[in-house]
């Protein structure tokens, strides 16, 4: 009887000892995680508007075309549309088309969300944050049939000026602003 459990004993700590072996093994033997290199966006010069700021950067008075979109990161149609503006600020600006990025994203999200975002995405177009609470005063000012929703685009110039509250495709992008060119 001593002996069964002696043998005991001996196989319950001979396997703690084991697992124990086997765990600092692994630990020692483990790859090595990834850690994600600090994307430094202090360089990043973000302009900040209220309403009254924002009015005439959406009606300049000019010889350009201006396509401007508000989006936000927080906005996955927003997100998925953005490279077909950027795509169209290089394609077109020898045409005197001028992209406007207008970030509605929170202020409190400028540096943790909205500056690593552009940064990571290398965005080339103007990008500014628009920080107004008024809504009831900028969004029928921007546009009497706006709701507020994103994404929503203007595409204007001395003209004319049409109103999307929509998302785009690269070719529908390219079809509205071609409306412009003619």
């Amino acid at each position: 009887m001593k002996q069964i459990i002696l043998l005991c004993l001996f196989v319950v700590f001979s396997c703690k000892e084991e697992s124990k072996n086997a765990a600092e093994v692994k630990a020692n033997t483990a790859v090595p995680e990834k850690k994600e290199t600090a994307i430094d966006v202090s360089q990043i010069d973000l302009e900040i508007y209220d309403y009254d700021g924002l009015e005439p950067l959406i009606n300049k008075k000019d010889d350009k075309i201006h396509v401007v979109n508000f989006w936000a990161t927080w906005c996955a149609p927003c997100v998925k549309e953005l490279p077909y503006f950027e795509k169209l600020n290089q394609e077109y600006k020898d045409e005197n088309v001028e992209v406007l990025l207008v970030s509605l994203d929170f202020p409190r999200n400028y540096e943790t969300k909205l500056k690593l975002f552009m940064k990571k995405h290398n965005l080339q177009s103007k990008v500014i944050a628009f920080d107004d609470v008024d809504q009831n005063r900028w969004i029928p000012a921007i546009n009497e049939k706006w709701s507020g929703a994103l994404p929503a685009t203007i595409i204007y110039n001395n003209n004319k000026r049409q109103f999307y509250e929509r998302s785009f495709t690269q070719e529908e992008l390219e079809i509205e602003l071609k409306q412009f060119l003619n």
